[in-house]
């Protein structure tokens, strides 16, 4: 079971019918004078005394019922540490799947233990080994809804194979754990254990299925309350060296065809109280993260990219405020995007003929720092600080040296704070972030000065947490030149500028702009049968992109979505989920956007393979930003179908397939998405992934320019049509868990073409032939790759828009982590693009100039980093 698999598990607990609790088991944890060592054996004179504890239930598949083999286990404590043995027995010991990965990604025999040290009722520190002795760590938050699996503590475990089974051994500082000082309450406590073969997890406290949380249902340990509290203080500084190779250009004196950089920094985590912990990191360098994925974006708004730098996953779920609703475009909203801190850099260089420019690639981050934790009173706190660097571009021009600032000085902040009140029944909460540019002495001046965002947040959970009302309300001020606000006016997000938005005045003296939303959930999340009633909206000022995300403001959204959950195994199903929505758009105009119908089941079978299906209908559809600027239009009515299949992920080979089909009424649109994977895991230690991509678009009505034609605005549009195939190549070599070597490629070619050429006539007509002109054989020539358009009316000249994308991605990383906390990196990374012309597209021909039109760009980076631990 990799550890998606083991979040599901765990999270299947709170989607089910809804019960009392069950009486809460304890045990009680004895002091030791003498530590025993990590080895799997017990032999030492720790494990002798006490009594082994047992008597596990089975969760899954068959809820209730005896596990297939029996599992104990015995804790025990000294002045710094906490100590834990498991004994998994299994009557088949060449059965056990030994499968080494990793850390963080689980697979095989796994055993768990969850320790809610806060005894909050909410929050589970989870710490797992698999029997090949690969570690497994996680934060579950919000009662188990929530998992941050990026938490890495310092912590120990080994693990071996004995003739009666195997055996853990765990070894927890209390400098890794938060609770309070002489405290008379006992903590949480919950054992787990996952059987590969059997796809089976049992618990020592049995958790109902149909119980709508994890950690308020959790056991209970005794025996700590004469512990003291440790306060960590770790420092680890690191160095990094760098080489880069790539094509010189003769008369480009920053095109040498090679480079070397160092750097060095320092990475801290302070113990400021028992219970709040300060993340440090000065001059930080990521450069062993591996890329994000290529792709083609011809829309008008910024792709969502996944943060993968450690300092800024860990803890996020702390520090977010979501002000999205499910997932996708919609769902990434939030207050808090950290891609922001250490981002592209805003401007470009201005640069003559002749002259040539040095850009950095991303904005260096001068120092962050990080305050996350929970007090004994219950309040959470995340505080985020950091700074960036000014970045100067800079420029030669016949041997004359000038520099210019593409990106000022920027401060970033962030308070997030969240109550427990009613033993965690009831939550109160509230952000503030904001960024502040130096943008004396640039010409960076339409960026914002000041922008600050805020909000609140209530939960009240109510009948023993099966219902759940939250609400949160937020907003944003910007603050800058008329330039700066005039620009924000007409994003993307929002055109003010739209001829027909009566709502909204588009205002060029502005020098702020304030927005509010709010979001409104009242939902069932116990029981077999779950509804939410989902309500946000976000006025036409509200703008987060400073230090968040948003992709659209001017919009109220209302979902009323359903589902329900078969979790006994029936027929030919271990589980099965069907679900379905409706929903319905507005703009703060009152004008109906769009109405649409969504439906989904996912079924896991009794051979553990896996299905889904889903689709969704579009109707009533109209576009405020398809004119980008101009007045909405309507658009065709369209539906949707996806499906996916996977077979028995623990097997050594593995298939996954996804496809996505969507049509448009009116032959408007055409789109299709193919999406395989084959993973083979020859030996325990090596897994390889194989995984294609192709995708194909054909839509009548893409944007391309927007111009003035006697004095009025006018917005030219062609059919697209789009051809992208791309394929992953994942190789994961684990040697021990200390020691792996993760290698990733990808290639990636997109073909892109553009036909029919068309004006925009009238963007509300009844029929959808009358809304564009389609420029006839007549109107329309072409050459050298420039169309001309000639009417009685006007004229005009464009440049053949077709293009062909192909860019290589890969990257090798060898990791080892030495000692606990200390790690040394070997990375080697290479990207390669082409960029094709206009004309027929060959495969063939676009990959081979790929790899031969230029010189690679390669990266040798070593990374070297100490831990300290000084308490």
């Amino acid at each position: 079971m990799n550890k998606i698999s083991i979040m599901i598990a765990f999270l299947a607990i709170s989607v089910c019918t809804t019960a009392q609790e069950l009486p809460k088991r304890i045990y009680k944890a004895y002091r030791v004078e003498e530590a025993p060592v990590i080895n799997g054996d017990f032999d030492d004179n720790a494990w002798q005394s006490e009594e082994w504890t047992g008597d596990f239930t089975q969760h899954e598949p068959y809820e209730g019922r005896e596990p297939s083999q029996p599992t104990e286990f015995k804790i025990c404590f000294d002045d710094l540490h906490m100590y834990i043995a498991i004994k998994a027995y299994d009557s088949s010991p060449d059965s056990i799947t030994n499968r080494m990965s990793r850390r963080d990604d689980g697979d095989g025999d796994m055993v768990f233990v969850i320790l809610d040290s806060y005894h909050d009722l909410r929050t589970g520190f989870v710490f797992g080994v698999s029997s090949a002795g690969v570690r497994f760590d996680m934060i579950m938050s919000n009662n188990g809804q929530n998992q941050d699996e990026t938490w890495d503590p310092i912590w120990q475990a080994k693990a071996k194979v004995h003739d009666w089974g195997w055996a853990a051994e765990m070894k927890i500082p209390f400098t890794q754990l938060r609770f309070q000082k002489n405290s008379d309450d006992v903590w949480g406590l919950e054992m787990a254990r996952n059987i590969f073969r059997h796809n089976e997890m049992s618990f020592w406290q049995h958790i109902p299925r149909n119980a709508p949380g994890v950690i308020h249902a959790m056991g209970e340990l005794d025996g700590l309350q004469q512990v003291e509290p440790r306060k960590q203080f770790d420092i680890t500084p690191y160095g990094v060296a760098a080489y880069n190779t790539y094509e010189s250009e003769e008369v480009n004196p920053f095109a040498t065809g090679s480079d070397f950089r160092g750097n060095i920094g320092l990475d801290a985590k302070i113990g400021i109280t028992n219970n709040l912990t300060l993340d440090l990191t000065v001059f930080p360098d990521f450069g062993q993260v591996e890329a994000d994925p290529s792709e083609v974006n011809l829309t008008a708004f910024e792709t969502f990219f996944e943060e993968k730098r450690p300092f800024f996953i860990e803890g996020n779920n702390i520090t977010s405020f979501n002000v999205g609703l499910g997932d996708g475009d919609v769902g990434n909203d939030n207050l808090f995007y950290s891609r922001r801190i250490g981002r592209r850099p805003h401007g470009y260089p201005s640069v003559e003929n002749n002259e040539y420019a040095d850009v950095p690639a991303f904005t260096d981050i001068i120092g962050a720092a990080k305050l996350t934790g929970k007090t004994e009173g219950g309040l959470s706190i995340g505080v985020v600080e950091s700074v960036t660097r000014e970045v100067k571009a800079k420029i030669d021009s016949i041997g004359d040296r000038t520099t210019q600032v593409i990106e000022p000085l920027t401060n970033y902040s962030l308070v997030r704070v969240q109550k427990d009140l009613n033993e965690g029944n009831t939550i109160i909460g509230g952000a503030v972030t904001n960024t502040i540019r130096m943008l004396d002495d640039t010409d960076l001046d339409w960026l914002h000065k000041n922008a600050t965002t805020a909000g609140i947040d209530f939960t009240q959970m109510f009948n023993e947490r099966n219902y759940r009302l939250a609400a949160s309300l937020f907003m944003s001020n910007v603050q800058g030149t008329t330039d700066a606000i005039a620009r924000t006016q007409q994003s993307s997000a929002r055109y003010f500028q739209r001829p027909d938005a009566d709502y909204m005045e588009f205002d060029d003296t502005r020098t702020s702009l304030t927005g509010h939303g709010g979001k409104l959930e009242f939902s069932k999340i116990g029981g077999n049968w779950n509804f939410n009633f989902m309500n946000i909206w976000k006025n036409p000022g509200l703008e987060l992109n400073d230090m968040g995300y948003m992709r659209e403001a001017d919009r109220i959204l209302n979902v009323v979505w359903t589902g329900y959950s078969f979790t006994e195994p029936f027929s030919v199903f271990r589980s099965l989920y069907i679900g379905n929505d409706v929903y319905s758009v507005f703009d703060f105009g009152g004008n109906l956007n769009g109405l649409g119908y969504e439906y989904y089941a996912s079924g896991n079978f009794k051979n553990f393979w896996r299905a889904g299906i889903g689709g969704g209908f579009n109707f009533k559809q109209v576009s405020n930003g398809m004119l980008r600027g101009g007045p909405s239009m309507l658009t065709p009515n369209s539906w949707r179908l996806w499906y996916r299949l996977s077979t028995d992920d623990r097997k050594k080979v593995s298939v996954f397939f996804f496809g996505n089909l969507n049509r448009g009424a009116e032959n408007s649109r055409t789109s299709n998405m193919y999406r395989t994977s084959i993973t083979i895991r020859p030996l325990n230690t090596l897994s390889i992934s194989l995984s294609p991509t192709y995708s194909t678009t054909k839509t009548e009505l893409q944007y391309f320019t927007r111009m003035t034609l006697n004095d009025e605005e006018r917005y030219l549009f062609g059919s697209l049509d789009q051809k992208i195939l791309s394929m992953s190549l994942r190789i994961n070599y684990n040697i021990t868990p200390d020691l792996t070597i993760q290698y990733w490629g990808q290639p990636f070619t997109g073909d892109i073409k553009y036909s029919d050429y068309k004006i925009i006539t009238d963007p509300r007509a009844e029929e959808y032939s009358d809304r564009f002109h389609i420029y006839t054989s007549s109107e329309i020539s072409i050459t050298d790759d420039v169309y001309t358009v000639t009417t009685p009316d006007y004229s005009f000249d464009f440049e053949n828009p077709d293009f062909k994308l192909n860019e290589w991605l890969s990257n090798l990383v060898v990791r080892w982590e030495f000692k606990p906390g200390s790690t040394a990196f070997l990375v080697w990374s290479q990207t390669r693009d082409y960029m094709g012309g206009t004309g027929e597209y060959d495969l063939g021909e676009n990959l081979n100039y790929l790899f031969t039109d230029k010189q690679a760009n390669n990266i040798f980076l070593i990374k070297f980093s100490y831990r300290f631990g000084l308490r």
